[in-house]
């Protein structure tokens, strides 16, 4: 577990790095996995005879875990374009249940009611630091809390778009993390980041050319800013979680995902001068506890 605290850290950073460039989410995105995939082939390359023995059905199983790689980064990213941040972090947080469900179903993991608390406990926290200033704001300043709560769920047609991409996102993440932990217990680390980063990339590139996003002219800041989003959130974060899926239970690691926006949190705090509300610092304890439970769940 200590190498999954290393990644949440790491991927914490993302959010920081992402504020700073002023790039399309698209573009950040596409080159965030893009030197991603470059840093891996070295050591994949390596190991050709690996790369070379995939089962067709192991290889399938990558290209689904890269599109849905894919399909979370640009839903979640595409979703902060129209709808609230509120919104768009709590519907992408029901990731946990997706993945617990699924663990149960389909990798034989077994869930407990241990781990159902935990669960449970931490998705409250996360809950209550993106909701939570929606309710109590208004509730001390005399406001309406259904509207404001309908603002950021319901609002216009723009807002439910949003809304339904994050969602989307939420599952298209728990679909990788399955995946993930399935196929690690028959790849390498490297041979089975580099397929489905080579995937992600791609996908991520037709969707930047359809769009039309400008791919290239940022200036030499950005290119650091896309550089270290592939190296920190990308290699020590995403990298590290994949390799943990060998030996940590998925609905583990996808609990344990939830303590990102709390790093963030800390991190936008030193780095932004953004002070947290109260509600939201609760909502991280909570978070942090319900990840403890989590993990006592799993060695008890």
């Amino acid at each position: 577990m200590v190498g999954v605290a290393v990644a949440i850290i790491a991927i914490s950073t993302s959010a920081i790095l992402v504020r700073w460039s002023g790039a399309p989410s698209i573009v950040k995105a596409f080159y965030r996995v893009l030197f991603m995939t470059g840093a891996v082939a070295p050591f994949a390359l390596r190991d050709v005879d690996s790369l070379r023995a995939i089962s067709g059905r192991d290889l399938g199983f990558a290209v689904v875990s890269g599109l849905a790689l894919a399909a979370y980064f640009g839903s979640f990213f595409e979703s902060l374009e129209w709808t609230s941040v509120a919104a768009s972090v709590t519907l992408i947080t029901t990731q946990p249940i997706f993945v617990g469900v699924g663990a149960a179903f389909l990798l034989n993991e077994r869930l407990t009611s241990r781990t159902v608390v935990g669960m449970t406990v931490a998705f409250a926290g996360a809950f209550a630091m993106s909701v939570g200033p929606l309710v109590v704001n208004p509730l001390f300043g005399g406001g309406d809390i259904v509207a404001s709560l309908a603002t950021a769920f319901a609002g216009s047609p723009a807002q439910l778009y949003g809304n339904a991409l994050a969602f989307g996102g939420a599952i298209a993440g728990a679909i990788y993390t399955l995946t993930g932990r399935s196929l690690r217990q028959q790849l390498s680390l490297f041979v089975y980041t580099f397929i489905i980063y080579i995937v992600c990339t791609v996908a991520l590139g037709w969707l930047a050319i359809g769009t039309g996003a400008q791919l290239l002219g940022y200036a030499q800041t950005e290119w650091i800013l896309f550089l270290a989003m592939a190296l920190i959130p990308g290699m020590f974060g995403q990298t590290v979680i994949n390799w943990a899926l060998k030996y940590v239970e998925s609905s583990v690691v996808s609990v344990s995902l939830l303590g990102d926006p709390v790093a963030a949190t800390i991190l936008a705090l030193v780095l932004l001068g953004e002070v947290p509300e109260a509600v939201t610092i609760l909502g991280g304890v909570v978070v942090l506890v319900g990840i403890y439970l989590t993990n006592r769940a799993r060695v008890t």
